[in-house]
C-alpha cells in the first residue's frame, strides 16, 4: 500500500492522481478520474497524506462535498518555508514559480491575495494566466522540495515544520467551513447600547455624536476625534503638545477633552470595525466565517483576510453564543512564551520552572524575585522582548544569573540578528534577511513589536551588549530575540491544532477559532468534558512532538460556556 498520493484538479470537475514513493516521485501510473471528491473519497482508506498545490484551493471543494481527509502536504505553504530558509524570503512563492526556478527559467509573480468577500469559499491565490503548472510539473516540484529538505539544516525538524504548517492550512479551512456562532440579534443589542441608536444618512451613531460635542466643548472650538491631526492641533492651541492620540500618552494630560476623547475612539473603533455595516457583511445563517492565514506573519503567528476575526472586542464577544445544547470551550495557553523559551534553550532551572501546572510566574518569583510575582513577570517577558536598560536591564541580570542558558539563548538571537545573519525557530522557520537600505540600516523589519518572526540561535555564547550596533541593527536584535521565542511557540501551536483536530475527529465537536495561544472548539453540552481532556493532551503531545522530552508543560486554562464573553 502506497500512503502518499499527490492530488490536482482536471478539466470539468476531474482529478489527475499520482502514488509517490519516497523519494517523492511518482510510483506508479498518473490517473485522471471524472470527479475530484469521489476520486478523493475513493482511497480515504489507504492514503495517508494528499499532496497538493495548495489547501486553499482544494480543501474547500473537498468539505463541500463531505470529504475529509486526515492529512495534506501543502506544496506552496512548504515553498515558502523552504525559500526562508534558504534565506531567499520575498522570493514568489507559488508552485509555477518553483517550477521556473526548477527549469531556470523566468519566474513569475506570485498573484496577488484578493481581498476576502464574506461567505465566499474561493481560493485566495487563484492561478493567474502565464502562472499555470502541469501536473508533471508539481511533481517534479515536489521531489525538489523533498530535497531540499535533506539539505535543511535540521531535515527531520523542518519536514516537521512544513508537515504541522500544512496541518494548519486544513484547521483553516475547516474552520472557515465550521464559522464561529454568531447571535446577529445580540449584537445589535450590543451595539444600541454602546453606541445609541443610529441616525439616517449614515452618520455617526448617537453616543459618538455626544461625545464629539463633549470634546469640542472642552476645547472651546469645534473638533473632530476622529481625525488625530484635528486633535493634535487642537491641544497644541490649548498649550498641550502631543505627539500622537495614543490612549496612554492621552493618559498623562490633564485637560476636560481626555475623557470623552478616550471613550470617543474605543467607541469609534467598535462602530468601524465590528458596527452594523460589518454585522451584515460578514455574519450569515448564524456563522462568521473568516478566512484563516495560517503563517500569515513572518513569526508564523495567524492572520485573517478580512472581518478582523483577531481582533473581536470583549464588549462584542457576548455575541459569540453556543447553539441550542451546544457550549464553547475556550482554553487559552498559559504562559505558553516563557514556557516554549525553557524548552528551547534547555535551562535546566527554567524547565523545573516550566515543569509544573501552576502559575509560572509565581513559580519564578519564589525562587528568584523575592515573591514579587509583577517583577518576576516583568524580568522574564523583557529577556524575551528586549526591555535591556532600566529597570530591565537588572531584572535580565538576576534572570541570568539564576537561568543563564535561557538568557543566553535570546541574547544570542539578539546578537545574530544585529550582525545581519539569520535566526531559525525550533523547527526551522526562519527570520527574514537583513537588507542593507541606503543609509546603510537594515531595511524590512516589521513594525509591530509583538509580531516578530522565528529564529533558531546560531551556535556561539557571549552575553549580549546594547549599544555597540546602530539603532536599525538593535532594532532587528529586538526582532530576532523574539523571533526564536514567538516563531517557535507559533510551531508549537501548529502542533496543537494538529493533535486536537486528530482527537476530535469522531465527535460533533467543531474548531472554530484560533489565536496565537487561544483555541475555541463548539461542541454538544455532552462532548465538553472530552474536549476540554482532548485540549490539554493535544498542548503536552505537541510539546514532545516539538522539543523532545523536556519537563516543561504546556497547560490551558479551559472554560467551558455558552458565550464567548463569559470566559475570563
Amino acid at each position: 500500500m502506497i500512503g502518499r498520493w499527490a492530488l490536482a484538479p482536471a478539466e470539468g470537475g476531474g482529478a489527475w492522481l499520482a502514488p509517490l514513493g519516497a523519494d517523492g516521485r511518482p510510483a506508479g501510473p498518473v490517473l485522471r478520474e471524472p470527479d475530484l471528491a469521489e476520486a478523493v473519497r475513493a482511497r480515504l482508506p489507504e492514503v495517508t497524506r494528499w499532496v497538493w498545490r495548495s489547501t486553499a484551493e482544494l480543501a474547500p471543494r473537498l468539505l463541500a462535498a463531505g470529504v475529509r481527509v486526515e492529512r495534506c502536504y501543502d506544496i506552496e505553504a512548504a515553498e515558502l518555508l523552504l525559500l526562508g530558509h534558504e534565506g531567499r524570503l520575498g522570493e514568489p512563492r507559488s508552485a509555477a514559480a518553483a517550477w521556473a526556478r526548477l527549469r531556470r527559467g523566468p519566474v513569475p509573480p506570485d498573484p496577488p491575495a484578493r481581498s476576502a468577500e464574506p461567505g465566499s469559499q474561493s481560493s485566495l491565490f487563484e492561478p493567474q494566466a502565464g502562472a499555470e503548472i502541469s501536473f508533471d510539473g508539481l511533481l517534479e516540484v515536489y521531489a525538489e522540495q523533498q530535497r531540499r529538505h535533506d539539505a535543511a539544516e535540521h531535515p527531520d525538524r523542518m519536514r516537521l515544520l512544513t508537515a504541522s504548517e500544512s496541518a494548519g492550512m486544513l484547521v483553516a479551512a475547516e474552520m472557515h467551513g465550521a464559522g464561529l456562532p454568531w447571535r446577529a440579534d445580540v449584537h445589535r443589542e450590543l451595539l444600541d447600547g454602546l453606541l445609541g441608536e443610529r441616525y439616517a444618512g449614515g452618520g455617526e451613531p448617537r453616543r459618538l455624536a455626544e461625545l464629539a460635542d463633549q470634546v469640542s466643548a472642552a476645547f472651546g472650538r469645534r473638533v473632530r476625534p476622529d481625525l488625530p491631526a484635528d486633535v493634535v492641533k487642537a491641544f497644541t492651541r490649548a498649550g498641550i503638545k502631543v505627539r500622537s492620540t495614543r490612549r496612554w500618552e492621552l493618559e498623562e494630560i490633564d485637560h476636560p477633552a481626555v475623557a470623552p476623547l478616550i471613550e470617543y475612539k474605543k467607541l469609534y473603533r467598535i462602530w468601524t470595525a465590528h458596527g452594523w455595516s460589518w454585522l451584515q457583511d460578514w455574519v450569515r445563517d448564524g456563522r462568521f466565517r473568516p478566512e484563516y492565514l495560517p503563517g500569515g506573519t513572518v513569526s508564523g503567528r495567524w492572520t485573517t483576510n478580512g472581518g478582523g476575526a483577531l481582533q473581536i472586542p470583549r464588549v462584542i464577544r457576548g455575541a459569540v453564543v453556543a447553539d441550542d445544547g451546544w457550549r464553547l470551550v475556550v482554553a487559552d495557553a498559559d504562559q505558553m512564551e516563557p514556557r516554549v523559551l525553557a524548552a528551547i534553550s534547555r535551562d535546566r532551572g527554567l524547565m523545573e520552572v516550566a515543569g509544573h501546572d501552576d502559575d509560572l510566574y509565581k513559580v519564578l518569583s519564589d525562587r528568584a524575585f523575592a515573591g514579587d510575582r509583577a517583577q518576576a513577570k516583568l524580568a522574564l517577558l523583557g529577556a524575551i522582548y528586549g526591555q535591556t536598560s532600566g529597570d530591565g536591564l537588572k531584572n535580565l541580570a538576576a534572570l541570568r544569573r539564576r537561568f543563564p542558558r535561557a538568557v543566553a539563548y535570546v541574547d544570542d538571537a539578539a546578537r545574530a540578528g544585529e550582525e545581519g545573519r539569520l535566526v531559525r525557530t525550533w523547527l526551522g522557520r526562519t527570520s527574514p534577511p537583513a537588507a542593507g537600505s541606503e543609509d546603510g540600516g537594515e531595511a524590512g523589519i516589521p513594525q509591530e513589536a509583538d509580531d516578530p518572526s522565528s529564529g533558531e540561535v546560531p551556535s556561539g555564547g557571549g552575553g549580549f551588549t546594547p549599544g555597540y550596533a546602530s539603532s536599525n541593527a538593535r532594532a532587528r536584535g529586538r526582532f530576532t530575540r523574539n523571533f526564536v521565542v514567538q516563531g517557535s511557540a507559533a510551531d508549537w501551536a501548529l502542533l496543537m491544532l494538529a493533535a486536537l483536530r486528530s482527537a476530535t475527529a469522531d465527535m460533533r465537536a467543531e474548531l472554530v477559532f484560533f489565536q496565537h495561544d487561544e483555541v475555541i472548539v463548539h461542541c454538544p453540552l455532552a462532548e465538553a468534558a472530552e474536549v476540554a481532556v482532548a485540549i490539554r493532551e493535544a498542548g503536552e503531545l505537541a510539546g514532545r512532538i516539538a522539543f523532545g522530552p523536556t519537563p516543561v508543560r504546556f497547560p490551558f486554562t479551559t472554560a467551558t460556556v455558552e458565550r464567548y464573553s463569559e470566559a475570563k
